[in-house]
């Protein structure tokens, strides 16, 4: 898969499983993410792919690095709709 598809694919992934804040801006937390199953057959690298997500200014998150169980309540804010 490309990088590019697979952002279309996390975008759609965050919009299904976040929720929308006063702003109107979707986010949910790395830890509901992580521990999908749905994300986690999807995304081999799924911190990558929100990294190459974040480099394109895509998604927005706390920190450069997330990590499962350390990272969980780190909010991952959808940028572009």
């Amino acid at each position: 898969m490309n990088v590019e598809h697979e952002i279309s694919l996390l975008v759609e992934e965050i919009r299904r499983l976040g929720t929308k804040n006063a702003d109107g801006q979707v986010s949910v937390k790395f830890g509901v993410l992580f521990s999908d199953e749905k994300c986690a057959n999807l995304f081999e690298a799924l911190v990558g792919t929100l990294k190459a997500a974040k480099r394109r200014k895509i998604v927005t998150y706390q920190g450069e690095l997330l990590l499962q169980g350390v990272h969980d309540n780190v909010d991952i804010m959808l940028l572009q709709d």
